[in-house]
């Protein structure tokens, strides 16, 4: 299915935190969406899920408005996973990601064996079916982050959009979910931090910066030094990996001038 958003706007607090954004995520396509902090990334995962109306534009998928899709319809095709849920229920781990099956449940229609199936494949394949009774609270937040994902697959999603997934992961567990979400197919939205990632996993990269688009692309012709330096303002090297995959290599930032007074200071006292 096609994701997309036609000159989205999105007002809050007297000013634009999404300013005419216009981009589509093709059917079968992993799409990294990368930017810094406030650059309006949570915003636009958030219209394009649905979950903010736009003050401007239209988030539509497969042609069809996102904002006037019956929820239950939308979730039938279209899985998310925020960087913050929680839930106050007593559940444990698998019953939170048997909540993913709502959506295929109608008024006629009763728990089934592939229910079951498909929920005890989803937490496998996240390495959590050991924790299925284990109560939700008592749970790590990175063994949480994973539950959620879990629960968006069992959603059986054609597309699934995840807003900074790798949150509260480690390294481990950052690339295996990259991994199989690649593997998994389907359509594949995922607002990232970590630009080693999106170099590693995305077919393009979409950067914003002040809530505009500023580039997209395979990774290779996105991440640029140039573009780095003006958007992340941090400087890096760039190198052509495995498979022409760009490989970021980060310098630190130079010494401030009150780095260099307090290092001066610290000699004269140690001398």
């Amino acid at each position: 299915m096609r994701l997309a958003a036609n000159s989205l706007r999105y007002r809050a607090g007297g000013r634009l935190i999404a300013d005419g954004v216009s981009l589509e995520v093709q059917p079968g396509e992993f799409l990294a969406l990368v930017g810094p902090n406030g650059s309006g990334k949570t915003t636009l995962i958030a219209m394009l899920a649905g979950l903010k109306r736009p003050h401007g534009g239209a988030a539509t998928l497969d042609g069809r408005s996102v904002a006037r899709m019956p929820r239950r319809d939308l979730a039938r095709v279209l899985a998310l996973v925020e960087q913050q849920a929680e839930t106050s229920e007593r559940l444990t781990a698998r019953q939170a990601v048997e909540l993913g099956r709502t959506p295929h449940l109608g008024t006629l229609s009763t728990w089934s064996e592939r229910d079951e199936a498909v929920v005890t494949q989803a937490l496998e394949s996240v390495g959590m079916a050991s924790f299925a009774e284990r109560p939700w609270h008592s749970l790590s937040g990175g063994e949480r982050q994973r539950l959620h994902i879990a629960r968006a697959l069992a959603q059986e999603p054609r597309v699934l959009v995840l807003d900074e997934p790798t949150n509260h992961l480690d390294i481990e567990h950052q690339l295996g979910l990259l991994a199989l979400v690649r593997r998994r197919g389907g359509t594949v939205l995922a607002a990232l931090h970590d630009l080693h990632h999106a170099a590693l996993f995305a077919d393009r990269i979409a950067v914003m910066q002040g809530g505009r688009l500023v580039a997209v692309g395979p990774p290779s012709e996105v991440l640029t030094p140039e573009l780095i330096r003006a958007v992340f303002r941090v400087e890096a090297s760039v190198e052509a990996g495995p498979g022409g995959r760009p490989v970021l290599r980060f310098a630190p930032p130079a010494p401030t001038a009150a780095d260099r007074h307090r290092r001066g200071s610290e000699e004269r006292a140690a001398s």
